[in-house]
């Protein structure tokens, strides 16, 4: 099962990066080329649900794309959340995990994948993997500045 693991440094209290977080609907504002919304009612709770689309940019800040489905499988405020991706391309848990650090904290984004179709996933995700770590990594570095300004 590949693992992606990136932190970053933020300078916002654990309890400002929460809440940037786990305001789903504005992550665009930060990850690359995504659109999030809930499923539902409230994603602010365990088993809320969650569908993103990542790809191109659409007029009205909507994506055509990759849908991504998850569901939120462990939920630790301000500290914590985990969402299981539940799609059929995105499959495993991302991990998202926020630790003190002095005034500040740190950010740690995982992603655990299950690769789907054998070989061929896996010779996929050789293709893909440099384009993902691109996308977190600059996602994390857009998210440190909106939650620094947040606070």
């Amino acid at each position: 099962m590949p693992e992606l693991v990136e932190r970053i440094d933020v300078d916002a209290a654990p309890e400002r990066v929460w809440a940037v977080l786990t305001a789903w609907e504005k992550q665009g504002e930060w990850m690359l080329a995504t659109d999030v919304r809930t499923v539902g009612d409230s994603a602010q709770r365990l088993h809320g649900r969650l569908a993103a689309r990542t790809g191109l940019p659409l007029p009205g800040g909507r994506h055509v794309g990759i849908l991504d489905t998850m569901i939120i499988t462990k939920w630790e405020p301000p500290r914590l959340v985990e969402v299981q991706h539940t799609g059929r391309l995105i499959r495993g848990p991302g991990i998202f995990e926020i630790e003190p650090r002095g005034e500040g904290s740190t950010f740690v984004w995982t992603e655990r994948l299950y690769l789907p179709y054998g070989y061929l996933g896996e010779l996929g995700w050789f293709l893909v993997r440099p384009f993902a770590l691109f996308g977190i990594r600059r996602s994390l570095k857009r998210f440190a500045a909106v939650a620094a300004r947040s606070g």
